[in-house]
């Protein structure tokens, strides 16, 4: 550790994604520990095996940074919150579109992450956490495409000649001389509708096993919710004559009623990608000049915002949201 790291304490941006990242390694052992216990692809079971490799090492990192900074490590999940010998609830093509799709969600975060570390081996730390995760995910997508289940986004002409956008049309979307579809916004319309079908098919697993009523039925409209989200980025794409670039990935689910993860580490992976998903229609709304498509994302972001609000209110009540870190309460304080 750098000296001048050692004079200074942790700031609320290194704490807040030190304590993030370490309930989602927690949760992701939990996931990938079940996966290796019925993977039968060897290739897949490689790779589902580095990665839980990855997490066991982020985890021990992160409670050695917090034990270093006389901060307390938080509870995160444990193998109260899995049942290995639970039968299998997805097939092997779901676990490799998962870790995928995990893959690509940790590159964001401990991507930002990164950017608000000010300790230098802190940084340090999330350039090899960054590392290992860009090589994992080349390798998740090269075994997707060798196994043809990595659906490419549309593709589109090669322009003869460079243009200049001449008219206001460019930005309209609902009436009239309505222009085709950007290519980023191509990529950004067929990633979310992918995204949609697996989140569908992980929530519609859950609904199967989860022991709460209220969880189930919380987990069966969600299920309701990607399936129309991904429908609405089908028909957007559809309307330009392109590919959706997404497969309903229901039938990886199996029949199974008997629940490998608790309904505490569903709820909190659920509301994870409800978070990840608003993040990705904020980007999407952000590169994209069409005025109809910025009104649907942000149409779909408040959808998906009251389903996540409701998603906290049952892990508030059920006791199974730890406390984020939080500033000091000075006017309680006061008082």
């Amino acid at each position: 550790m750098e000296k001048e790291d050692l004079l200074t304490d942790l700031t609320s941006g290194e704490i807040a994604y030190l304590w993030m990242m370490y309930q989602y390694e927690t949760m992701s052992k939990c996931g990938l520990l079940y996966f290796l216990r019925n993977v039968e692809d060897r290739e897949t079971k490689e790779l589902l095996e580095e990665g839980l490799g990855l997490s066991n090492k982020r985890i021990d990192s992160i409670k050695e940074i917090l034990t270093k900074e006389n901060y307390p490590i938080p509870e995160g999940f444990t193998n109260s919150d899995v049942d290995l010998k639970a039968p299998r609830l997805f097939s092997d093509v779901l676990y490799l579109e998962y870790i995928l799709n995990t893959l690509n969600l940790e590159l964001t975060e401990y991507n930002l992450a990164y950017m608000e570390a000010v300790k230098l081996y802190i940084q340090k730390f999330y350039v090899e956490v960054i590392q290992d995760t860009l090589e994992l995910e080349m390798q998740a997508k090269e075994l997707a495409k060798d196994k043809g289940i990595f659906i490419k986004i549309p593709r589109i002409p090669t322009p003869k000649t460079i243009e200049y956008v001449e008219k206001d049309s460019f930005l309209a979307g609902w009436f009239g001389g309505r222009r085709p579809l950007l290519a980023i916004e191509i990529s950004h319309l067929a990633f979310n509708a992918k995204r949609n079908a697996l989140g569908q098919a992980v929530i519609t697993g859950f609904s199967q096993v989860a022991k709460s009523k209220e969880v189930r039925r919380f987990f069966e409209r969600g299920r309701e919710i990607a399936g129309k989200q991904m429908e609405v980025f089908a028909n957007i794409l559809h309307d330009d004559y392109l590919s959706s670039s997404s497969i309903f990935r229901t039938a990886e689910v199996t029949d199974s009623t008997e629940a490998p993860f608790s309904d505490k580490l569903m709820m909190t992976f659920i509301t994870t990608l409800i978070g990840s998903g608003m993040g990705n229609y904020g980007s999407a709304m952000s590169m994209s000049a069409r005025r109809d498509l910025g009104v649907q994302y942000t149409r779909l972001m408040a959808e998906i915002a009251q389903y996540a609000d409701d998603g906290a209110e049952i892990l508030i009540k059920n006791g199974w949201m730890e406390q984020p870190p939080m500033a000091a309460d000075r006017k309680g304080l006061a008082k």
